[in-house]
């Protein structure tokens, strides 16, 4: 095919058809106008165009500008982004996994295993090797639910709640018996995306379900667990302590996670493993739990609450000389085993709707008025302030009158001539009225100075033992009152408190460390569960920190220890005199809200001389202390001079 011809206009008719031997045959000359000069065509004539100059600089701009865009966008791929874009290259070639290690296992302080490890199938979705398009994932989807018994939206879900972390391991079921592991093995090896794997599962001494409370339970990681602890590697597949010793000593329990590096094919398969980091194993855990101790309180106080017609219930046994906690007893219980591998909605939602809350753990967390389980402090308080002597006395007659009001000794008639030993062991409120909020020329410690010293032995404040649900109690003011009910303290408001009653509330533990200070002359120390751990190094946490109370007065103390000592030979707790060891101990009896029973209430320690235990029994709304907790205290003060 010929070029198009170039046609030239000549304007001078005179000249019309003189062409210019150096055109080509196909260049035509068209002669426009009169001017001689118009026939002359110069070689440049070839470079004529009918664009304005201006046009053609616009057009320079703009291939410029692209050309700079082009060249300003590969830079920032291949050097800004280019690290970004190679991992995610590699990460298609090459796949980094973590190596979760064994968890350790939890022992009794004996060596009674209370937690361990079994082995468990769950089948797993990788949404980075799942189908690219959304028809052939759907179609995935729709055969992975149909095959395990999912809806398809629940896997729709999994995918747009994971959807950023397209690499890890997403749980699809878990717990998954043999037999139909080996069945879905060889049936979900055909889709893309879908892998079975094998973890382990956490088991709990079912035989002793009041453990529950203390040692806790694992669980799969939330969404928010994710966030918490994106730092430390966990994965939506792994577990992680809820509550418990499993979830305050979770890092030494996990362990250090190692990692594996695999080269992987189209589909996600592993062909060969580049390199490895081994994991390093949970430390494993040994409490101070005494488990056949913990399991005859168990049995024992269930049986009393059967007994006296009550549910709830708590026992605390503790090591004074080293705040070491040998029984942790909360009553009602459950089983933790229910929470391995998810619990059912239904499951969860009758007990939390129990109305004796049995996942509530009653010992660290439930507040209760004390009754004159509080009374021994109240007598410290009065003695290390000099309101009263150790020979000081009141009469007792039943009760005194305060205007139109009137505060009664639970014994008709009074205990007459009272001292503070006799004071404790027969609780006599008229003593504790008197030393408390003052009475004819008696001036009595008032309120300020009885919460200060109640708060000497741990009162108003968490223990500090190493569990993540533990409350603080409550010591009551002038200022509190007045602000939370509008009125003014009065005189009887601190008499209430100076028997444990009106608004002062403890835990059993509280009770429990404060009755362990006064057994070991007046030291403070923070209780403890976890006695020892095998792993990264053993190390021997048996020995709390001790330190004397705040400005602490031995003889004073001393006279409380014999007055709890009285208690029990001469007082309202004598049928624990029978035992093979000394007890010394406090009965009370805390109202309640209305008419309902009372709480009945036992705090003590022994042997007397060198105690190696301090007991709290608490059975709510079981009536009188012996009725309930002094009759059950004194079982298991038997059982532990029998066995321990």
């Amino acid at each position: 095919m010929s070029k198009p011809s170039r046609i030239f206009r000549l304007q001078n008719d005179d000249h019309l058809g003189r062409v210019d031997s150096s055109h080509s045959p196909n260049e035509v000359i068209e002669l426009v106008g009169s001017d001689p000069l118009a026939g002359r065509v110069q070689a440049n004539a070839f470079l004529h165009t009918t664009l304005q100059s201006n046009r053609f600089k616009l057009v320079g701009i703009l291939v410029t500008c692209c050309f700079l865009l082009f060249l300003g966008r590969s830079a920032q791929l291949q050097i800004v982004e280019g690290d970004t874009y190679a991992i995610r290259s590699d990460a298609n070639h090459f796949r980094t996994e973590l190596i979760v290690p064994e968890r350790g296992i939890i022992t009794d302080r004996y060596g009674i295993t209370l937690a361990q490890n079994e082995p468990m199938f769950v089948l797993t979705m990788t949404i980075a090797d799942l189908p690219r398009t959304d028809e052939e994932r759907g179609a995935t989807f729709e055969e992975i639910a149909s095959l395990v018994g999912l809806q398809r939206t629940d896997l729709d879900l999994l995918y747009s709640d994971y959807i950023n972390r397209p690499y890890d391991l997403i749980p699809v079921i878990e717990d998954i018996d043999y037999e139909r592991a080996i069945r879905l093995a060889i049936e979900v090896s055909r889709f893309q995306g879908f892998q079975l794997e094998t973890k382990t599962r956490r088991s709990y001494l079912s035989s002793i379900p009041s453990l529950s409370h203390v040692i806790g339970y694992t669980g799969g990681l939330s969404q928010s667990d994710l966030t918490t602890y994106a730092d430390q590697g966990y994965r939506p597949i792994d577990e992680i302590g809820k509550t418990g010793v499993e979830r305050t000593a979770e890092s030494l329990l996990r362990g250090i996670p190692g990692t594996a590096t695999y080269e992987v094919d189209a589909r996600g398969n592993r062909l060969s493993i580049v390199s490895k980091q081994e994991a390093t194993p949970g430390a494993n855990i040994s409490l101070s739990i005494d488990a056949d101790f913990q399991k005859y309180i168990e049995q024992q106080l269930q049986e009393t609450l059967d007994r006296v017609g009550a549910t709830n219930g708590s026992v605390v046994a503790i090591d004074p000389q080293t705040g070491a906690i040998r029984a942790l007893v909360s009553m009602p219980t459950y089983d933790a085993n229910e929470f391995v591998g998810g619990i059912s909605a239904d499951r969860y939602k009758t007990l939390l709707e129990d109305e004796t809350n049995p996942l509530f753990p009653r010992a660290t967390a439930g507040e209760f008025p004390s009754g004159s389980t509080f009374k021994p402090f109240v007598t410290y308080a009065a003695l290390a302030e000099g309101i009263v002597k150790e020979h000081s006395s009141f009469i007792s007659t039943g009760g005194i009158q305060i205007g139109q009001w009137y505060f009664p000794d639970w014994k008709a008639g009074g205990h007459g001539i009272t001292d503070a030993r006799k004071a404790l062991a027969e609780s006599v409120n008229t003593y504790y009225y008197i030393i408390g909020g003052g009475y004819d020329q008696v001036t009595g410690l008032g309120v300020s100075r009885i919460t200060d010293y109640a708060s000497r032995f741990g009162f108003g404040e968490k223990t500090g033992i190493d569990l993540p649900t533990e409350a603080d109690g409550f010591l009551p003011s002038k200022e509190w009152k007045e602000e939370a009910k509008g009125e003014r303290w009065y005189v009887g408001d601190t008499y209430h408190l100076a028997i444990g009653q009106g608004d002062f509330l403890t835990t059993p533990l509280q009770m429990a460390r404060g009755t362990a200070i006064i057994a070991n002359g007046g030291q403070t120390f923070t209780p403890y569960l976890v006695e020892s751990v095998d792993g990264f190094g053993s190390t021997d946490l048996a020995d709390s920190t001790f330190e004397p109370i705040q400005d602490l007065d031995p003889f004073s103390l001393l006279i409380v220890q014999q007055g709890m000592r009285q208690t029990v030979t001469l007082g309202s707790a004598r049928s624990l005199s029978t035992l093979s060891e000394k007890v010394a101990g406090k009965t009370g009896t805390a109202q309640t809200i209305g008419d309902r029973p009372y709480h009945s209430w036992f705090t003590g320690f022994a042997p007397y001389d060198n105690p190696d235990i301090a007991l709290v029994v608490l059975v709510e709304e079981g009536g009188g202390s012996n009725d309930a907790a002094v009759p059950l205290a004194k079982t298991l003060f038997n059982w532990w001079f029998t066995f321990r």
